[in-house]
């Protein structure tokens, strides 16, 4: 199948309408939205990079993320859409699921992140005002979408489920500390709950997947894992039996 061209929209957004996209014809109209929200800014925690690495390193894991959702996303969804760059900022993330309107919404969030809130483009974080604002939208009927699963990259991810559950969010996960495992997560993860594992068997098996991989490089210590294997495990919050079909 032949993907289409991407468009840019209001705000820089990139989005790919499946419903467009050459293909054998199939209904879209019950199939959920996604919203991918992606920004590295080329960063590693603890490591301080010259400025052509740092650009770098922005642009290469941007384009993969991208490349890993397009792949093993495009069939499953109506629609996909990418804040990035300049457009990775809360009011953007508030703006697309608005647009939704009643549909079904998954959420990728592929970004950084610190206890409280997860990292936009320069300081637009997604924090306490962002799900405080919406969920006063919700109590007043203005905020119709329909959160399924939140996927959740960032560090510290965990301590913003209980935030994605309150405004309705049936499935999501969360790094207890520093995620050091974005990758091969990201990609297991995808390839087992949009192949219809449930959410909370698609996070654990990404995560002892990355663990084991990686973990020919930063090895057991003391009988236990790794600081980095044990600050990057995913905790799963909701209903980890949902599943995307």
């Amino acid at each position: 199948m032949t993907i289409g061209k991407p468009q840019r929209c209001l705000h820089g957004r990139l989005w790919y309408n499946v419903a467009t996209m050459p293909q054998t014809p199939v209904s879209t109209k019950n199939q959920p939205i996604l919203i991918v929200f992606l920004e590295n800014g080329g960063h590693v925690a603890g490591v301080d990079l010259p400025p052509w690495a740092a650009r770098l390193l922005d642009w290469s894991t941007e384009e993969y993320g991208k490349l890993a959702v397009k792949l093993q996303a495009r069939r499953h969804y109506r629609q996909i859409v990418v804040l990035e760059d300049q457009a990775a900022t809360a009011a953007a993330l508030w703006q697309a699921l608005l647009a939704a309107d009643d549909a079904v919404v998954d959420v990728l969030l592929l970004v950084h992140g610190q206890p409280g809130y997860a990292c936009g483009c320069a300081d637009h974080w997604v924090g306490a005002d962002f799900f405080d604002g919406l969920r006063r939208l919700r109590a007043a009927g203005q905020a119709r979408f329909r959160l399924r699963a939140v996927y959740q990259m960032n560090c510290y991810g965990e301590s913003l489920a209980p935030e994605w559950l309150s405004l309705g969010a049936q499935a999501v996960n969360g790094a207890v500390g520093v995620n050091w495992l974005p990758e091969p997560s990201l990609s297991v993860f995808l390839a087992n709950w949009l192949g219809g594992q449930t959410f909370g068997d698609s996070v654990e098996r990404s995560y002892r997947v990355a663990s084991q991989l990686l973990g020919q490089v930063w090895r057991p210590q003391l009988g236990g894992p790794h600081e980095k294997i044990a600050s990057s495990r995913m905790g799963v919050f909701g209903d980890r039996n949902l599943c995307s079909a």
